[in-house]
Protein backbone atom coordinates (compact mmCIF):
# COMPACT_ATOMS: atom_id res chain seq x y z
CA UNK A 1 0.00 0.00 0.00
CA UNK A 2 1.25 3.46 -0.85
CA UNK A 3 0.05 6.53 1.01
CA UNK A 4 1.00 10.16 0.46
CA UNK A 5 1.28 12.96 2.99
CA UNK A 6 0.05 12.80 6.56
CA UNK A 7 -3.68 13.11 5.99
CA UNK A 8 -5.71 12.33 9.07
CA UNK A 9 -9.17 12.34 7.52
CA UNK A 10 -9.68 8.59 8.04
CA UNK A 11 -8.26 7.40 11.36
CA UNK A 12 -6.82 3.91 11.34
CA UNK A 13 -7.77 3.15 14.94
CA UNK A 14 -11.13 3.49 16.65
CA UNK A 15 -11.35 5.21 20.03
CA UNK A 16 -12.00 1.88 21.72
CA UNK A 17 -8.88 0.31 20.20
CA UNK A 18 -6.81 3.32 21.23
CA UNK A 19 -7.98 3.05 24.84
CA UNK A 20 -7.20 -0.67 24.89
CA UNK A 21 -3.82 0.07 23.29
CA UNK A 22 -2.69 2.41 26.07
CA UNK A 23 0.33 1.15 28.00
CA UNK A 24 -1.59 0.60 31.22
CA UNK A 25 1.47 -0.68 33.15
CA UNK A 26 3.11 2.73 32.53
CA UNK A 27 -0.06 4.51 33.67
CA UNK A 28 -0.12 2.36 36.81
CA UNK A 29 3.50 3.23 37.63
CA UNK A 30 2.78 6.94 37.12
CA UNK A 31 -0.20 6.80 39.49
CA UNK A 32 1.75 4.89 42.17
CA UNK A 33 4.67 7.34 42.02
CA UNK A 34 2.41 10.41 42.09
CA UNK A 35 0.49 8.91 45.03
CA UNK A 36 3.75 8.37 46.90
CA UNK A 37 4.61 12.01 46.25
CA UNK A 38 1.30 13.13 47.76
CA UNK A 39 1.98 11.03 50.86
CA UNK A 40 5.40 12.65 51.35
CA UNK A 41 3.93 16.14 50.84
CA UNK A 42 1.28 15.31 53.44
CA UNK A 43 4.03 14.35 55.85
CA UNK A 44 6.13 17.45 55.16
CA UNK A 45 3.06 19.63 55.82
CA UNK A 46 2.66 17.93 59.24
CA UNK A 47 -0.61 16.29 58.25
CA UNK A 48 -2.16 19.36 56.61
CA UNK A 49 -3.93 18.90 53.27
CA UNK A 50 -4.33 22.56 52.35
CA UNK A 51 -0.61 23.35 52.42
CA UNK A 52 0.53 21.37 49.36
CA UNK A 53 -1.51 18.18 48.92
CA UNK A 54 -4.73 19.79 47.68
CA UNK A 55 -3.02 21.95 45.05
CA UNK A 56 -0.78 19.06 43.97
CA UNK A 57 -3.79 16.74 43.63
CA UNK A 58 -5.54 19.24 41.36
CA UNK A 59 -2.45 19.60 39.20
CA UNK A 60 -2.05 15.83 38.95
CA UNK A 61 -5.72 15.55 37.95
CA UNK A 62 -5.32 18.19 35.23
CA UNK A 63 -2.12 16.54 34.05
CA UNK A 64 -3.71 13.09 33.84
CA UNK A 65 -6.64 14.40 31.80
CA UNK A 66 -4.15 16.09 29.46
CA UNK A 67 -2.03 12.93 29.33
CA UNK A 68 -4.91 10.72 28.20
CA UNK A 69 -6.16 13.35 25.73
CA UNK A 70 -2.70 13.59 24.14
CA UNK A 71 -2.31 9.81 24.11
CA UNK A 72 -5.40 9.39 21.92
CA UNK A 73 -4.29 11.94 19.30
CA UNK A 74 -2.74 10.58 16.12
CA UNK A 75 1.04 10.84 16.41
CA UNK A 76 1.29 12.33 12.91
CA UNK A 77 -0.46 15.45 14.14
CA UNK A 78 2.32 15.98 16.68
CA UNK A 79 4.83 15.67 13.84
CA UNK A 80 3.02 18.43 11.98
CA UNK A 81 2.90 20.71 15.03
CA UNK A 82 6.39 20.02 16.39
CA UNK A 83 8.00 23.22 15.10
CA UNK A 84 4.93 25.29 16.04
CA UNK A 85 5.21 24.03 19.62
CA UNK A 86 8.93 24.76 19.72
CA UNK A 87 8.65 28.33 18.49
CA UNK A 88 5.65 28.92 20.75
CA UNK A 89 7.69 27.85 23.79
CA UNK A 90 10.63 29.96 22.57
CA UNK A 91 8.40 33.04 22.30
CA UNK A 92 7.21 32.44 25.86
CA UNK A 93 10.83 32.24 27.04
CA UNK A 94 11.54 35.57 25.33
CA UNK A 95 8.43 36.99 27.01
CA UNK A 96 9.84 35.90 30.38
CA UNK A 97 12.97 37.89 29.58
CA UNK A 98 10.86 40.96 28.83
CA UNK A 99 7.97 40.80 31.29
CA UNK A 100 8.42 37.74 33.49
CA UNK A 101 7.53 37.71 37.18
CA UNK A 102 10.29 37.32 39.75
CA UNK A 103 10.28 34.80 42.57
CA UNK A 104 13.08 33.56 44.86
CA UNK A 105 15.57 35.79 43.07
CA UNK A 106 14.87 34.42 39.60
CA UNK A 107 12.77 35.59 36.66
CA UNK A 108 11.27 32.33 35.40
CA UNK A 109 7.49 32.73 35.32
CA UNK A 110 4.77 34.36 33.24
CA UNK A 111 1.42 35.51 34.58
CA UNK A 112 -1.22 34.69 31.94
CA UNK A 113 -4.91 35.07 32.75
CA UNK A 114 -4.37 34.50 36.43
CA UNK A 115 -2.21 31.44 35.79
CA UNK A 116 1.48 31.31 36.60
CA UNK A 117 3.42 29.20 34.12
CA UNK A 118 7.10 28.39 33.73
CA UNK A 119 7.90 28.32 29.98
CA UNK A 120 11.24 26.58 30.52
CA UNK A 121 9.32 23.47 31.60
CA UNK A 122 7.26 23.57 28.40
CA UNK A 123 10.46 23.85 26.38
CA UNK A 124 11.77 20.51 27.73
CA UNK A 125 9.02 18.67 25.84
CA UNK A 126 8.83 21.07 22.89
CA UNK A 127 12.57 20.72 22.22
CA UNK A 128 12.42 16.92 22.13
CA UNK A 129 9.42 17.08 19.77
CA UNK A 130 11.16 19.51 17.40
CA UNK A 131 14.45 17.59 17.36
CA UNK A 132 12.56 14.32 16.81
CA UNK A 133 10.92 15.81 13.72
CA UNK A 134 14.16 17.34 12.44
CA UNK A 135 16.16 14.11 12.68
CA UNK A 136 13.20 12.05 11.44
CA UNK A 137 13.33 14.06 8.21
CA UNK A 138 17.11 13.66 7.77
CA UNK A 139 18.77 10.69 6.08
CA UNK A 140 21.76 9.04 7.75
CA UNK A 141 24.04 10.63 5.13
CA UNK A 142 22.73 14.07 6.08
CA UNK A 143 23.10 13.40 9.79
CA UNK A 144 26.77 12.56 9.22
CA UNK A 145 27.42 15.96 7.59
CA UNK A 146 28.24 18.88 9.88
CA UNK A 147 26.24 21.42 7.88
CA UNK A 148 23.01 19.64 8.81
CA UNK A 149 23.84 19.90 12.52
CA UNK A 150 23.99 23.69 12.82
CA UNK A 151 20.19 24.02 12.92
CA UNK A 152 19.59 21.50 15.76
CA UNK A 153 22.54 22.98 17.70
CA UNK A 154 20.90 26.39 17.41
CA UNK A 155 17.56 24.87 18.46
CA UNK A 156 19.21 23.72 21.70
CA UNK A 157 21.39 26.78 22.28
CA UNK A 158 18.64 29.41 21.92
CA UNK A 159 16.40 28.21 24.77
CA UNK A 160 19.36 27.11 26.91
CA UNK A 161 20.87 30.61 26.82
CA UNK A 162 17.51 32.20 27.62
CA UNK A 163 17.01 29.84 30.56
CA UNK A 164 20.53 30.47 31.90
CA UNK A 165 19.74 34.20 31.95
CA UNK A 166 16.70 33.67 34.23
CA UNK A 167 18.88 32.19 35.92
CA UNK A 168 18.03 28.48 35.97
CA UNK A 169 21.15 26.39 35.46
CA UNK A 170 19.40 23.10 36.27
CA UNK A 171 16.77 23.42 33.55
CA UNK A 172 19.39 24.65 31.07
CA UNK A 173 21.43 21.50 31.74
CA UNK A 174 18.32 19.36 31.19
CA UNK A 175 17.78 21.02 27.81
CA UNK A 176 21.42 20.53 26.81
CA UNK A 177 21.66 16.93 28.00
CA UNK A 178 18.28 16.01 26.50
CA UNK A 179 19.25 17.60 23.19
CA UNK A 180 22.61 15.83 23.24
CA UNK A 181 20.90 12.47 23.65
CA UNK A 182 18.76 13.23 20.60
CA UNK A 183 21.97 13.74 18.59
CA UNK A 184 23.25 10.34 19.74
CA UNK A 185 19.96 8.63 18.94
CA UNK A 186 19.90 10.22 15.49
CA UNK A 187 23.29 8.69 14.68
CA UNK A 188 25.59 11.72 14.87
CA UNK A 189 29.20 10.53 14.79
CA UNK A 190 30.95 10.27 18.16
CA UNK A 191 33.89 12.37 16.95
CA UNK A 192 31.54 15.35 16.86
CA UNK A 193 30.92 14.90 20.59
CA UNK A 194 34.67 14.60 21.17
CA UNK A 195 35.21 17.97 19.51
CA UNK A 196 32.41 19.49 21.59
CA UNK A 197 33.91 18.02 24.78
CA UNK A 198 37.32 19.53 24.01
CA UNK A 199 35.69 22.89 23.27
CA UNK A 200 33.77 22.80 26.57
CA UNK A 201 36.94 22.00 28.54
CA UNK A 202 38.75 24.87 26.83
CA UNK A 203 35.86 27.22 27.61
CA UNK A 204 35.73 26.39 31.34
CA UNK A 205 37.66 29.54 32.43
CA UNK A 206 35.29 31.74 30.43
CA UNK A 207 32.23 29.85 31.69
CA UNK A 208 33.45 30.22 35.27
CA UNK A 209 33.74 33.99 34.92
CA UNK A 210 30.24 34.17 33.41
CA UNK A 211 28.63 32.39 36.38
CA UNK A 212 26.84 34.39 39.03
CA UNK A 213 28.24 34.53 42.53
CA UNK A 214 25.76 32.09 44.06
CA UNK A 215 26.36 29.62 41.21
CA UNK A 216 30.11 29.66 41.89
CA UNK A 217 29.38 29.16 45.58
CA UNK A 218 27.26 26.10 44.78
CA UNK A 219 30.09 24.50 42.80
CA UNK A 220 32.70 25.30 45.48
CA UNK A 221 30.30 24.01 48.14
CA UNK A 222 29.84 20.81 46.16
CA UNK A 223 33.61 20.30 46.30
CA UNK A 224 33.77 21.20 50.01
CA UNK A 225 30.39 21.53 51.82
CA UNK A 226 32.12 22.40 55.12
CA UNK A 227 33.57 25.63 53.74
CA UNK A 228 30.31 27.44 54.52
CA UNK A 229 28.17 25.16 56.75
CA UNK A 230 25.64 27.85 57.70
CA UNK A 231 25.41 29.39 54.23
CA UNK A 232 25.89 27.77 50.84
CA UNK A 233 26.72 24.39 52.38
CA UNK A 234 23.71 24.26 54.70
CA UNK A 235 21.35 22.54 52.26
CA UNK A 236 23.58 19.62 51.39
CA UNK A 237 24.82 19.12 54.97
CA UNK A 238 21.25 18.87 56.28
CA UNK A 239 20.34 16.61 53.38
CA UNK A 240 23.15 14.18 54.23
CA UNK A 241 22.16 14.20 57.89
CA UNK A 242 18.58 13.29 56.95
CA UNK A 243 19.71 10.54 54.57
CA UNK A 244 21.92 9.01 57.25
CA UNK A 245 19.23 9.33 59.93
CA UNK A 246 16.80 7.27 57.83
CA UNK A 247 18.93 4.14 58.02
CA UNK A 248 17.63 1.01 56.32
CA UNK A 249 13.94 1.19 57.17
CA UNK A 250 13.50 4.87 58.08
CA UNK A 251 12.19 6.72 61.10
CA UNK A 252 8.58 6.15 60.11
CA UNK A 253 5.87 8.11 58.34
CA UNK A 254 5.74 11.72 59.63
CA UNK A 255 8.57 10.93 62.07
CA UNK A 256 11.47 12.56 60.21
CA UNK A 257 13.23 15.15 62.36
CA UNK A 258 15.05 17.08 59.65
CA UNK A 259 11.92 17.78 57.59
CA UNK A 260 9.37 17.97 60.39
CA UNK A 261 11.49 20.43 62.39
CA UNK A 262 12.29 22.50 59.29
CA UNK A 263 16.03 21.84 59.34
CA UNK A 264 15.84 20.71 55.72
CA UNK A 265 15.19 23.60 53.28
CA UNK A 266 12.86 23.11 50.29
CA UNK A 267 11.76 19.74 51.65
CA UNK A 268 8.61 19.83 49.48
CA UNK A 269 10.42 20.51 46.19
CA UNK A 270 14.13 20.01 45.44
CA UNK A 271 14.94 17.99 48.58
CA UNK A 272 11.81 15.85 48.78
CA UNK A 273 13.79 12.67 48.11
CA UNK A 274 15.72 13.34 51.31
CA UNK A 275 12.43 13.60 53.21
CA UNK A 276 11.26 10.29 51.75
CA UNK A 277 14.58 8.57 52.56
CA UNK A 278 14.55 9.82 56.16
CA UNK A 279 11.04 8.52 56.80
CA UNK A 280 11.16 5.30 54.73
CA UNK A 281 14.90 4.66 54.79
CA UNK A 282 17.06 2.95 52.21
CA UNK A 283 14.19 0.59 51.39
CA UNK A 284 11.87 3.49 50.53
CA UNK A 285 14.53 5.28 48.47
CA UNK A 286 15.34 2.15 46.50
CA UNK A 287 11.62 1.49 46.05
CA UNK A 288 11.15 4.88 44.39
CA UNK A 289 14.22 4.31 42.22
CA UNK A 290 12.71 0.96 41.26
CA UNK A 291 9.52 2.68 40.08
CA UNK A 292 11.59 5.12 38.03
CA UNK A 293 13.63 2.28 36.54
CA UNK A 294 10.49 0.44 35.45
CA UNK A 295 9.12 3.61 33.82
CA UNK A 296 12.40 4.11 31.95
CA UNK A 297 12.39 0.47 30.85
CA UNK A 298 8.86 0.83 29.50
CA UNK A 299 9.83 3.99 27.60
CA UNK A 300 12.62 2.04 25.88
CA UNK A 301 10.24 -0.83 25.07
CA UNK A 302 7.69 1.61 23.65
CA UNK A 303 10.39 3.18 21.47
CA UNK A 304 11.68 -0.16 20.17
CA UNK A 305 8.16 -1.28 19.23
CA UNK A 306 7.47 1.83 17.16
CA UNK A 307 7.66 1.24 13.41
CA UNK A 308 8.30 4.90 12.64
CA UNK A 309 11.53 6.80 13.28
CA UNK A 310 9.76 9.85 14.70
CA UNK A 311 8.06 7.75 17.39
CA UNK A 312 11.30 6.03 18.34
CA UNK A 313 13.17 9.32 18.66
CA UNK A 314 10.31 10.94 20.58
CA UNK A 315 9.89 8.13 23.13
CA UNK A 316 13.62 7.73 23.73
CA UNK A 317 14.14 11.49 23.93
CA UNK A 318 11.36 11.91 26.49
CA UNK A 319 12.67 8.92 28.42
CA UNK A 320 16.17 10.43 28.47
CA UNK A 321 14.83 13.76 29.73
CA UNK A 322 12.96 11.91 32.48
CA UNK A 323 16.17 10.07 33.39
CA UNK A 324 18.12 13.32 33.69
CA UNK A 325 15.40 14.73 35.95
CA UNK A 326 15.90 11.81 38.34
CA UNK A 327 19.68 11.61 38.01
CA UNK A 328 20.34 15.30 38.63
CA UNK A 329 17.90 15.62 41.53
CA UNK A 330 19.10 12.54 43.41
CA UNK A 331 22.74 13.29 42.62
CA UNK A 332 22.16 16.79 43.98
CA UNK A 333 20.57 15.79 47.31
CA UNK A 334 23.16 13.07 47.95
CA UNK A 335 26.10 15.41 47.32
CA UNK A 336 27.22 13.73 44.10
CA UNK A 337 26.31 16.82 42.04
CA UNK A 338 26.12 20.55 42.79
CA UNK A 339 22.77 21.93 43.93
CA UNK A 340 21.07 23.27 40.79
CA UNK A 341 17.37 23.17 41.62
CA UNK A 342 15.80 20.33 39.61
CA UNK A 343 12.52 18.81 40.92
CA UNK A 344 12.03 15.10 41.47
CA UNK A 345 9.55 13.99 38.77
CA UNK A 346 6.00 13.15 39.90
CA UNK A 347 6.99 13.64 43.54
CA UNK A 348 8.14 17.24 44.07
CA UNK A 349 5.53 19.95 44.56
CA UNK A 350 5.13 21.90 41.34
CA UNK A 351 2.66 23.25 38.81
CA UNK A 352 3.98 23.62 35.27
CA UNK A 353 6.59 20.90 35.85
CA UNK A 354 3.98 18.34 36.90
CA UNK A 355 1.51 19.09 34.09
CA UNK A 356 4.26 19.23 31.45
CA UNK A 357 5.76 15.96 32.65
CA UNK A 358 2.40 14.20 32.39
CA UNK A 359 1.88 15.73 28.93
CA UNK A 360 5.25 14.20 27.96
CA UNK A 361 4.03 10.82 29.16
CA UNK A 362 0.93 11.40 27.03
CA UNK A 363 3.18 11.74 23.98
CA UNK A 364 4.93 8.52 24.95
CA UNK A 365 1.58 6.74 25.24
CA UNK A 366 0.61 8.11 21.82
CA UNK A 367 3.78 6.57 20.38
CA UNK A 368 2.74 3.23 21.88
CA UNK A 369 -0.85 3.40 20.64
CA UNK A 370 0.22 4.39 17.12
CA UNK A 371 3.30 2.16 16.98
CA UNK A 372 2.15 0.52 13.72
CA UNK A 373 1.68 3.85 11.92
CA UNK A 374 4.10 4.44 9.06
CA UNK A 375 5.30 8.02 8.56
CA UNK A 376 7.17 9.29 5.47
CA UNK A 377 10.49 11.03 5.96
CA UNK A 378 9.11 14.37 4.83
CA UNK A 379 5.65 15.93 4.59
CA UNK A 380 4.10 14.97 1.28
CA UNK A 381 6.48 12.02 0.86
CA UNK A 382 5.59 8.43 0.20
CA UNK A 383 6.17 5.14 1.92
CA UNK A 384 5.13 1.57 1.33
Amino acid sequence: MVETGLRLAKPELTLGKKIVGISWPLVFLILITAGLGLAVLYSVADGAVDTWVRAQSIRIGIGLVLMFAIALVDIRLFLRLAYVGYFGALILLIAVEVAGSIGMGAQRWLEIGGLRIQPSELMKVALVLALARYFHERSMEEVHKLRWLFIPVAMIAAPALLVIRQPDLGTALLLIFGGGVMFILAGVRLRVFAVVAVAVVGAIPFLWRSLRGYQRDRILTFLDPERDPLGAGYHIIQSKIALGAGGVFGRGFREGTQSQLNFLPESQTDFIFTTLAEEFGLVGGLGLLGLYTLMLALSVIIALRSRNHFGRLLALGLGATFFFYVFINIGMVTGLLPVVGVPLPLVSFGGTAMVTLLAGFGLMLSVHIHREVLIPRRLGGTFS
